[in-house]
């Protein structure tokens, strides 16, 4: 079996004592401006000092998931619920199980996941808060197994398309599983000496498993950004720092002049986009998206067309008001998909 030149073991402490040092770590923030490290305390290696100490997250995939990572680095004190799709996450919000959902959106190598869009368009959830993740990929094994004894590797779907190149060299035969943490817990609980499976670092402590490798994915910078999703909120809510407003516009007939006419609404009034993206499922041969009209009595109505939009500014500006009537005004349908904290750093957690 070939070696893999780029793909050298992790130069990091044994897994006892990774296991000793777990409740103290470093949480690398990366940001346009360079990386700076922040001093964290507390279980899993998070900060302690949380003001959200008893929220719950609904995250898809099992213990280990990088959604749960995701979760614990936005709330670092919440205690997380695994379910087994993204539905069944929304759905414990809904019901009362959860206090938020988190859901993956954008990634830098897949783009935009529309089906988690159409899925928070489809339910009465506001956007509570973003988190945007590095995701670094590793190889585990169970305790012991080299290398050149594996003949498969287990994963998600996109993991194993992200680490295309690197199974490619090892010699792997790829199986698709639900989620990479569910990898992790087949792999341990079937103790499967010849399979690998493509996860997280956290997933290798949690389940007490050995990283053959890391830095397993194609592209350098793979990041994902996670919304998570709360029950919608009676009374106004401040944000504190700069805030982010997510929306949608639906309309009908050409997009392009549509398109332009956002555009307008928000440059002449000086407001900076983050997001702006057209969904014309017909294109692909799909059916309308369907979109639930909070003010109709909660009903459910059919677009062919949608731009979904992320601008800076809070629904409270006056600049933002007035531009949102104008998109009202030509457009068939607007809903705010909430308004919440703007946060542009990149986070990564270390061994």
């Amino acid at each position: 079996m070939a070696a893999v030149a780029h793909l050298n073991p992790p130069n990091s402490p044994s897994l006892s004592e990774r296991r000793r040092n777990h409740n103290f770590r470093l949480l690398s923030v990366v940001s346009a401006s360079g990386k700076s490290k922040l001093r964290v305390n507390g279980i899993n290696g998070f900060p302690s000092d949380d003001p959200f100490l008893s929220l719950r997250v609904a995250f898809q995939g099992s213990h280990g998931a990088y959604s749960e990572f995701a979760a614990k680095t936005a709330i670092p004190s919440c205690t997380t619920l695994p379910c087994r799709s993204f539905s069944d996450a929304i759905a414990a919000v809904e019901n009362g199980r959860a206090d938020r959902a988190i859901l993956p959106v954008e990634s830098t190598m897949e783009g935009t996941a529309l089906r988690n869009y159409d899925l928070l368009l489809r339910r009465d959830l506001r956007i509570a808060q973003e988190i945007s993740l590095f995701v670094h990929y590793c190889l585990l094994a169970m305790p012991g197994v080299r290398t050149t004894e594996l003949r498969r590797v287990i994963s998600h779907p996109m993991a194993l398309a992200h680490c295309g190149r690197a199974i490619s060299q090892l010699g792997l035969r790829r199986e698709p599983v639900e989620d990479t943490a569910g990898a992790v817990q087949m792999l341990r609980s079937h103790r499967l000496l010849d399979t690998a499976a493509i996860a997280s670092p956290r997933a290798a402590l949690l389940y007490g498993l050995d990283v053959l490798a890391d830095g397993l994915q194609d592209a350098s910078w793979n990041v994902t950004r996670f919304l998570l999703l709360s029950k919608p909120v009676t009374a106004a809510t401040t944000v504190s720092g700069k805030a982010k407003t997510s929306m949608v516009v639906a309309h009908r007939g050409g997009s392009m002049m549509v398109l332009l006419k956002v555009l307008s609404a928000f440059s002449s009034r000086n407001i900076n986009l983050a997001k702006l993206e057209v969904n014309n499922p017909s294109i692909e041969g799909q059916g309308p998206v369907m979109v639930l009209d909070v003010r109709a009595m909660g009903s459910l109505r059919a677009f062919s067309h949608l731009i979904y939009v992320d601008f800076e500014g809070s629904t409270e500006d006056l600049r933002v008001q007035e531009a949102l009537e104008e998109i009202a005004g030509f457009s068939v349908f607007v809903r705010i998909l909430g308004c919440y904290a703007a946060d542009s750093n990149v986070y990564d957690l270390h061994y």
